[in-house]
C-alpha cells in the first residue's frame, strides 16, 4: 500500500513526464535521418554528438543551473528544445541537423536530472522518501503514457502529411505547455539548485568516492552505477534500430495488402510504438511490486541486465534469419526491461547514498551511460553500413555482455523494504 498522496503537485509531476514525452518525433527520427540521405554511421555520429555535448555542456549549464534556479533551468530547457525542432524542421543538410542536435542536447543537460531532484526533494518535505521507487515509477508511468498517445498522434500527422519534418514542429506545442506548468511549481522546489552540477567529472567523483569511503555499501554502488549506465547506454544505442527492423518487417506482413507500402509502414510504426510506451507505463508502475517479488533491488537488476542483453542478441539473430516480425517483439521487450530497470535503479542507488550526494552519483551514472552509448552508438553505425544491422547488433551485444561478471551486484537474502 502506498504511503503517498496523489495530490496536486503530484498530478503536476505526473503532466510534466507526460507532456514532456509527446515527442512525435521519436517513432520516425531514424527514418527522417535516413530520409536525408545520410548513412548509418552519420547517424551514430549524431547520436555520438547527443550523449558527448551532454558531458561536455553539463559544467556550463550546471553554472546556469545554479544562476536561474531549477524552475527556470527547466523552462530554458524547454525554450532550448523548441529551437531545435525548428532546426530540424528546417533542415536542408548534416550540418544543420548537427546544429539541431547540439541544442536538444543543450536541453536535456539543463533538464535531465533537475526534475528528479525537484521530486525527490519533494518527498523529502513530506517524509514519503521510503516510497522512492514507487512514487518515481508512477511518475515515470505516465511519461511512458504520454509516449504511447504521441506514437498514434505521430503516425496520424506523418499519413495526412506525407512528410516527417512536420513532426518536430507539432512537438513544440506540448514543450510549451510544459514551460507553462513548470512555471506554476510551488516555490519551494526551485531550490537550491545541486552545486555539485557546476564541479568537474574529477570533483565530483571525488566527492561520491570521499561520501562512500567509508561505507561497506561503497563497493556495491560502484557496480549499481556501472549496471545502471552500461544497460542504459546500451539502450540508447540501439532502440532506434527497431524502425528500419519493423521496415523490414512491414515487407513480409500479410496484413493491410490494400494499403499503400509508405502508410502501412507508418501506420505500423505508430501501432508498434504505442503499444511499446503503454507496456512501459505498466512496467514502470508495477516496477515496484517485481522488485520485491524477485526479492531485491540488486536480483532484479543482474536480471535484467542479463535477459536483455540476450534479447537484444537474438533479434541479431532473427534479423539474420529473416524473422523481423520477431526481432521487433524482442525490441519491444528491451524497452519494457528498461522502464523496470530505470526506476529500481534509480531507488537502489538513492539507498546507498545520502541524499546530499544522490545528485552527484545519479549525475555520474548519466555521465558513464553517456559515454558508452556514444561508443557503442558510432560502432553500430559504421557496422550497419559496412556489414549489416544483424552484424551490428550482435557485436554490441558481445561487447555488454563482456562487461556482466564485473558489474553483477552483490544480492541480499531478503527484499528491499521502500
Amino acid at each position: 500500500m502506498n504511503k503517498f498522496k496523489k495530490n496536486k503537485q503530484y498530478y503536476k509531476f505526473c503532466l510534466y513526464g507526460f507532456f514532456k514525452n509527446l515527442k512525435f518525433f521519436e517513432p520516425f527520427l531514424m527514418l527522417f535521418f535516413l530520409s536525408k540521405g545520410i548513412s548509418f554511421l552519420q547517424i551514430g555520429t549524431l547520436y555520438a554528438l547527443r550523449e558527448i555535448s551532454i558531458n561536455i555542456l553539463e559544467i556550463p549549464t550546471g553554472v546556469i543551473a545554479d544562476v536561474l534556479g531549477r524552475k527556470k533551468t527547466i523552462m530554458t530547457s524547454f525554450l532550448t528544445y523548441i529551437i531545435s525542432f525548428i532546426v530540424f524542421y528546417y533542415s536542408t543538410s548534416y550540418a544543420l541537423l548537427l546544429l539541431g542536435m547540439l541544442f536538444y542536447s543543450f536541453g536535456d543537460t539543463l533538464r535531465t536530472g533537475t526534475h528528479k531532484a525537484m521530486i525527490f526533494d519533494y518527498l523529502k518535505h513530506n517524509s514519503w522518501q521510503s516510497e522512492k521507487v514507487a512514487y518515481y515509477g508512477h511518475t515515470r508511468s505516465w511519461s511512458q503514457l504520454g509516449s504511447a498517445i504521441s506514437s498514434l498522434l505521430a503516425a496520424g500527422i506523418v499519413i495526412f502529411t506525407g512528410n516527417y519534418e512536420i513532426i518536430f514542429l507539432a512537438s513544440t506545442v506540448p514543450y510549451i505547455v510544459n514551460f507553462m506548468l513548470i512555471w506554476s511549481y510551488p516555490a519551494k522546489l526551485d531550490g537550491p539548485i545541486h552545486v555539485e552540477k557546476s564541479l568537474s567529472i574529477k570533483q565530483r567523483m571525488k566527492i561520491l568516492y570521499a561520501n562512500s569511503k567509508q561505507s561497506a555499501k561503497a563497493d556495491q554502488l560502484w557496480k549499481a552505477l556501472f549496471n545502471m549506465a552500461t544497460f542504459q547506454g546500451y539502450f540508447k544505442a540501439i532502440k532506434d534500430y527497431l524502425q528500419p527492423i519493423i521496415l523490414l518487417a512491414v515487407g513480409s506482413t500479410i496484413i493491410l495488402t490494400d494499403v499503400n507500402p509508405d502508410r502501412k509502414s507508418t501506420l505500423l510504426l505508430g501501432l508498434v510504438y504505442f503499444a511499446i510506451y503503454i507496456l512501459s507505463s505498466a512496467a514502470s508502475r508495477y516496477a515496484n511490486h517485481l522488485m520485491l517479488w524477485l526479492g531485491g533491488s540488486e536480483k532484479t537488476m543482474n536480471y535484467s541486465l542479463i535477459i536483455g542483453i540476450f534479447m537484444g542478441l537474438l533479434s541479431g539473430l532473427f534479423i539474420y534469419k529473416s524473422m523481423a516480425g520477431l526481432a521487433a517483439v524482442l525490441f519491444v521487450l528491451i524497452f519494457i526491461v528498461q522502464n523496470i530497470r530505470k526506476p529500481v535503479g534509480t531507488g537502489l542507488v538513492a539507498e546507498k547514498v545520502e541524499n546530499e550526494v544522490m545528485a552527484t552519483a545519479l549525475s555520474i551514472q548519466s555521465l558513464f551511460d553517456s559515454l558508452f552509448a556514444s561508443v557503442l552508438a558510432i560502432i553500430i553505425g559504421f557496422l550497419a553500413d559496412r556489414y549489416g544491422v544483424w552484424q551490428a547488433l550482435t557485436v554490441v551485444g558481445l561487447i555488454v555482455l563482456f562487461l556482466v561478471p564485473f558489474i553483477t551486484l552483490k544480492t541480499k537474502f531478503k527484499a528491499n523494504n521502500y
